[in-house]
């Protein structure tokens, strides 16, 4: 056997682990869209109690737990509001025009955070030839912001803004774990401010699949006729819903170690000639970095010969996120590797 791969693109590669893949096999199943696997009920509770909402819908993928709050909180001809970076507009493959009829008014966010005075320059008055806006989303923490999180005051701010204006309000929770593990403010003070929250257990949680999406129980309800309208009813899901449990149960709290290693892999990488970073703005367990003088791609595909995965996102710019998949020796040699090839030619 050779040297294993050091899988940086994303924190979505995580395998489970063995605890999880007991807790899955051994999973008590029943029919989910007939509303009786107890497997995903506990998920569901549990879920609601972390987030502080009346009730959770167990689904597929976070794009759908995303698409879902859209669906359930607009109708066709309304414009939401959200960042110009955020996943809903960048990585849902138009969702919230294809499935809810909605457009996507974008906000001018630095690393994906905005202001309630970008809120309320962004309504639309009441006049039949504009869209009403119905909707505003935050995505915390915010993967293009470069996992940034968001300041809960600021936080506040918007969704006071949001709602002064009748505006409903969603929150993108996919890396919320995320972020109540690097602010010490729990979940549940997060959520607190939004209509509906959607969480992944597959990203830093380390499920092989499966979101959530949180609300009051009317919100639920409604967004359970329409997961089963999208596509996303499940039959014996407990087997996937208990890994998703155990991952809620177990995982939340050594976030702090890939939020660790990410600032090991910052620190190493901000000595490296030729690298561009802001060590500071590594807030959790994502890494951006710029190799100004060389192809962004060209760099990746040198270290995956290495053994190192990255992903390039522009043309001089990569991302490297730390997870469950990556140890601390797995750090140590993806910094050696990278300063190999970049100390290398072009």
């Amino acid at each position: 056997m050779g040297t294993p791969e050091i899988d940086l693109r994303s924190d979505t590669v995580t395998k489970p682990t063995p605890e999880m893949r007991r807790a899955m096999a051994e999973a008590v199943v029943g029919d989910d869209v007939f509303g009786d696997d107890p497997t995903v009920l506990a998920l569901e509770r549990r879920t609601a109690e972390v987030l502080g909402q009346e009730a959770a819908l167990f689904v597929p993928s976070g794009t759908m737990a995303n698409q879902l709050a859209v669906r359930c909180q607009t109708q066709a001809g309304d414009e939401m509001l959200l960042d110009a970076e955020s996943h809903i507009y960048w990585y849902e493959g138009g969702g919230p025009a294809a499935l809810s009829g909605v457009s996507c008014r974008v906000l001018p966010g630095v690393r994906g955070v905005f202001t309630a005075g970008d809120v309320r320059a962004a309504l639309r008055p009441a006049d039949v030839h504009f869209p009403p806006t119905r909707l505003l989303a935050i995505e915390n923490t915010h993967n293009r912001g470069g996992g940034r999180v968001w300041p809960l005051e600021s936080l506040r701010d918007v969704c006071e803004a949001a709602r002064e204006a009748g505006l409903r309000t969603h929150l993108d929770g996919a890396r919320l774990w995320n972020a109540a593990v690097a602010s010490g403010v729990p979940e549940a003070a997060y959520a607190r401010e939004f209509d509906s929250v959607s969480v992944c257990f597959s990203k830093g949680l380390g499920a092989p699949v499966g979101s959530a999406l949180a609300g009051g129980r009317e919100l639920i309800e409604r967004a359970r006729r329409f997961r089963k309208q999208f596509g996303g009813g499940m039959r014996q899901a407990g087997i996937i819903a208990a890994g998703a449990l155990h991952a809620l149960q177990h995982h939340r709290a050594r976030l702090a170690e890939d939020h660790a290693h990410a600032q090991r892999l910052a620190r190493g990488l901000a000595e490296m000639p030729g690298v561009h970073i802001a060590v500071e703005a590594v807030e959790t367990n994502m890494v951006y970095f710029d190799v100004p003088h060389r192809d962004a791609r060209e760099v990746a595909a040198r270290l995956k010969e290495k053994g190192v995965l990255v992903l390039a996102t522009g043309e001089h710019t990569l991302r490297a996120v730390a997870s469950l998949a990556v140890e601390a020796d797995g750090i140590e040699r993806a910094i050696g590797q990278i300063s190999r090839v970049l100390a290398g030619p072009a």
